[in-house]
């Protein structure tokens, strides 16, 4: 088994590990107690693109009904998960292995966030690696033989009081920052429904209009202040996000408190 990320050289996988489009680590259940739990975790792993499970020694035997019917609409994982009865098996074709406890063990390995482990992973498999992630059972997670055949550990912060995590979590938790660590969706867009950010011609007859009515109204005051008082106000039309339709709306504001001012007068 390779040590180092980035140096891992290329392992011996099955017939349906190569015939997956998409480089992916393989994650591991390591002797799950409960059908559920296994089912969740496929579903997990599934929400962000990942169908490579393999399964050592559950409890409740395999196939497992009660996976089936936690897993929804994430039966192919199961279909096709590889079934082991050891941790050697499962990893024989491991080029790199990362294992998960919340736990302190006095080992001296890496010791890595979720994040970062995912990062290395995708750095391994882009070299023609192969990668895999233990999870441990639900009771007691995994025992230190086990951690001892991994190259690293991934140790989520979480809080030290209640450090527990449910296997599926812990699964759903690697899963996403796998994705993450190649998804280039940007962290945040402007949802525009059906409308166009407005032009900077746009944002200065708003300026313009709204100038105009504060001076009617008799705002910019004392008259030394007035040209100040005026640029805050472009400031802050400028550093809003203004869309056409909000432009619009602002100026029928303005529109309206005028005539209403209007209608006011005349019946003084």
């Amino acid at each position: 088994m390779g040590r180092l990320p980035g140096r891992a050289r290329r392992g011996n996988g099955s017939a349906m590990t190569e015939s997956l489009p998409t480089a992916q680590p393989a994650f591991i259940l390591v002797r799950p107690q409960m059908g559920e739990n296994i089912g969740a975790a496929a579903r997990a792993m599934w929400n962000f693109g990942l169908d490579r499970m393999r399964v050592i020694a559950p409890r409740d035997g395999w196939p497992n009904a009660r996976a089936v019917a936690l897993a929804s609409g994430a039966g192919r994982l199961l279909d096709h998960a590889g079934l082991h009865e050891d941790v050697a098996g499962a990893i024989s074709d491991c080029t790199y292995v990362f294992a998960t406890t919340a736990r302190p063990r006095g080992m001296t390995m890496p010791v890595v966030t979720p994040e970062r482990a995912m990062q290395q992973a995708r750095a391994i498999l882009a070299e023609g690696g192969r990668v895999g992630v233990l999870f441990g059972p639900e009771r007691a997670g995994l025992e230190n033989d086990d951690i001892a055949r991994a190259n690293a550990i991934i140790s989520v912060p979480v809080n030290p009081e209640f450090p527990s995590l449910n296997l599926a979590q812990c699964v759903l938790l690697c899963a996403y920052e796998f994705r993450r660590a190649g998804d280039a969706t940007p962290p945040e867009v402007m949802a525009m429904a059906g409308t166009d950010f407005a032009t900077g011609a746009e944002v200065t007859a708003l300026g313009d209009h709204m100038e105009a009515r504060l001076e009617e109204a008799g705002f910019f005051f004392p008259p030394d202040k007035a040209e100040g008082m005026k640029r805050t106000l472009r400031q802050i039309w400028g550093r809003l996000p203004l869309t056409r339709a909000d432009v619009q709306t602002f100026h029928g504001i303005l529109r309206q408190m005028v005539r209403w001012a209007e209608g006011r007068r005349k019946d003084l």
